[in-house]
């Protein structure tokens, strides 16, 4: 989310969930699924692998046209 400038409000739309889903995910209150990480590298334009390999791998791998022009703010950290 940090790299592409997405908030939760938006990567909910793009994975068909509610932003209060994608909060509790990203707390650790609720699990994500294979379904979820299906969805999610869908989403950024990369394989669900690319997303297991590690947050640094994933952003490695995030398409051009997906990244922020201007990155800023405060970065969520996901908890397994």
């Amino acid at each position: 989310m940090f790299a592409t400038g997405e908030d939760q409000r938006a990567l909910a739309k793009g994975l068909g969930l509610t932003q209060p889903q994608i909060s509790r995910k990203q707390s650790g209150q609720a699990a994500w699924s294979l379904t979820d990480v299906d969805r999610l590298a869908t989403h950024y334009g990369m394989t669900p692998i690319d997303l297991l390999c590690g947050p640094d791998h994933a952003v490695s791998r995030l398409p051009a046209h997906r990244r922020a022009s201007v990155i800023g703010g405060t970065q969520t950290v996901l908890t397994c």
